[in-house]
């Protein structure tokens, strides 16, 4: 049996994180928005390369912050509001993307290597776009970090690999459900109507996102 100092973080620490990151990730956001929009206009494979791209994302601000780069969000705030503005812009336009017809989901082949390529980078820049996800890395894990454990880039690391996994999960779950959704929706909305109805959701994404981040 493993002493109980011996683990890079405490273990009676690492329920109530896990309960906290799937509350978290549970809350309706941007992700969770975009993820069933893709998912019900391309099925499951789009739908799994967008999280791919997401979880990446996640990552990447997971390790800043373990790092202590992300600290540049709470020194100069001017930041924060660039990176969210951007996140925004983005998400309004991909809105714009989808509502041309640039990449029409009733013709995307869900199996086309370009199409998944491109929803992967999609959902990773959104997030590396999404300043909140830096916020959630620099606010919550602290508060389960202990000074009788690991050192404090173990213990960051450990619970961001946690928190990344729990999200992977939730993620997958968005994706098979709007899959599910998304043959009931290709049998009855086509071409002109099924892109204004993918143009506005992102869209409303997009609001939702800046709402979200406002703080």
């Amino acid at each position: 049996m493993i002493p109980h100092a011996a683990w890079p973080v405490d273990p009676g620490v690492i329920a109530p994180f896990l309960l906290a990151a799937a509350l978290i990730e549970l809350t309706p956001g941007p992700n969770m928005g975009w993820l069933a929009l893709i998912s019900a206009a391309r099925g499951r494979a789009a739908g799994f390369a967008a999280v791919a791209g997401v979880t990446v994302g996640l990552a990447v601000w997971m390790l800043a912050a373990a790092f202590g780069l992300t600290q540049a969000l709470l020194i100069w705030p001017p930041l924060y509001q660039i990176i969210r503005w951007a996140g925004v812009v983005f998400l309004l336009w991909l809105a714009w993307e989808a509502w041309r017809g640039d990449s029409d989901p009733a013709a995307a082949d869900g199996d086309d290597h370009s199409t998944l390529r491109g929803l992967f980078l999609r959902g990773m820049t959104g997030n590396l776009l999404n300043p909140k996800a830096a916020v959630f890395y620099v606010a919550l894990l602290p508060t389960f970090m202990r000074p009788d454990h690991g050192s404090p880039l173990a213990q960051a690391l450990t619970l961001g690999g946690l928190h990344l996994a729990v999200a992977v999960a939730v993620h997958s779950l968005i994706v098979l459900g709007g899959a599910g959704a998304g043959g009931w929706l290709l049998t009855r909305v086509q071409g002109p109507v099924l892109r204004a109805v993918m143009a506005g959701g992102i869209a409303l994404v997009a609001a939702w996102m800046a709402w979200e981040t406002r703080g």
